[in-house]
């Protein structure tokens, strides 16, 4: 019973980082404000996975337009994979 309420609250956590994600990162056209930076740091980390801390942190380090879009597909994948029925 434990397990299902921790999964429930992180598929919560992971559908509202989700939510914020593609408010404020992809719907957007521009830069990213250092508010809405800092809320889906905070948010990712609440979720309090490595492997989703690990694709968070290839994102927001991507160099160049290639290494962002990698970072924003691997993200998405794996935050997809987090969500359990």
């Amino acid at each position: 019973m434990q397990q299902e309420v921790t999964a429930k609250q992180t598929n919560v956590k992971v559908a509202n980082f989700l939510s914020l994600f593609i408010e404020k990162v992809l719907k957007t056209d521009k830069e990213v404000s250092f508010e809405d930076r800092l809320k889906l740091e905070n948010a990712i980390r609440d979720i309090n996975d490595p492997e989703l801390l690990a694709k968070w942190e290839a994102f927001t380090s991507g160099a160049n337009e290639f290494e962002i879009q990698k970072g924003v597909k691997d993200l998405l994948e794996a935050l997809a994979r987090k969500i359990t029925y």
